[in-house]
């Protein structure tokens, strides 16, 4: 049996190229929607972004259109996926590659707001052609497990990149499928392609689990976010919407302001 790492390429490409997910941006090269649909995609489960992104995509098919709108019109659509901070760094990105253009390489890509290492990656690999590799949880754990050893930082990046083939875009897409589908916390081993070749499923180390969203201020956050959607309201009139206490609506309002999502006063709005 081949034990080299090109050994694993045919077997998990061609089972990638049958059990693949259909998810709107595996349709495009467009670094633009690969762009959006990274940000929508931190922290927030794909079955959940798909209907979102092609609302949004259709609403704002180039950064220039993002850009010309204001923010009060975008946060809308951007209900449901949480973290809504990242869609005022979206429009910010917007702003800058409609005015200069897309960077030329990942350190230019990772110059744009809210963007870091993974998004970078995936923008470049996915959307401009540039080689990266392109390096979330999933192909952590299984990178993990291939080799029988816990990885993470220059290590796992190291050995993320020597495994890096000519069709980059293909191999990324298929690893983070992989971890997504079959080599999970609980791996499906005897669906994995690529089995013969693992280590030890047993070897990897989950990062932190997240808090739960019920009952957070991330939840308070989100439900006084939708209330704005109508316009303006007093902080009281928000507690009787969201049905949240006035201590819990004044540090959601709290972070929603230092996030520039809303402008407090008399009434609270979202910012424009």
């Amino acid at each position: 049996m081949p034990t080299t790492p090109a050994a694993r390429r045919p077997a998990l490409l061609d089972w990638f190229g049958v059990a693949a997910r259909d998810l709107p941006w595996r349709h495009t090269t467009d670094p633009w929607r690969i762009l959006v649909s990274e940000v929508m995609l931190q922290q927030t489960q794909a079955a959940r972004v798909a209907p979102i992104y092609e609302r949004f995509v259709e609403r704002y098919p180039t950064p220039e259109a993002l850009a010309d709108a204001p923010l009060d019109e975008v946060l809308p659509l951007w209900h449901g996926l949480g973290y809504p901070v990242r869609v005022r760094r979206l429009r910010e990105a917007a702003g800058s590659i409609a005015t200069h253009g897309w960077p030329a390489d990942r350190d230019g890509l990772m110059a744009l707001p809210g963007v870091g290492p993974y998004t970078s990656a995936a923008v470049a690999s996915f959307g401009l052609g540039i080689p990266a590799a392109v390096v979330d949880t999933n192909v952590r754990r299984v990178l993990s497990r291939w080799v029988g050893a816990p990885l993470d930082g220059a290590g796992l990046s190291a050995l993320a990149d020597r495994l890096l083939p000519e069709d980059h875009a293909a191999w990324n897409q298929a690893l983070m499928e992989l971890g997504a589908t079959v080599c999970r916390s609980t791996p499906r081993c005897d669906e994995c392609p690529v089995e013969p070749w693992c280590a030890d499923p047993t070897v990897y180390q989950p990062p932190p689990r997240q808090p739960r969203y019920k009952g957070s201020l991330r939840q308070v956050r989100g439900d006084v976010l939708r209330a704005l959607a109508d316009g303006p309201v007093t902080p009281a009139a928000l507690g009787t919407r969201t049905g949240h206490g006035r201590a819990r609506i004044a540090d959601a309002l709290q972070g929603l302001e230092r996030d520039g999502l809303v402008v407090s006063g008399e009434s609270v709005r979202l910012a424009e």
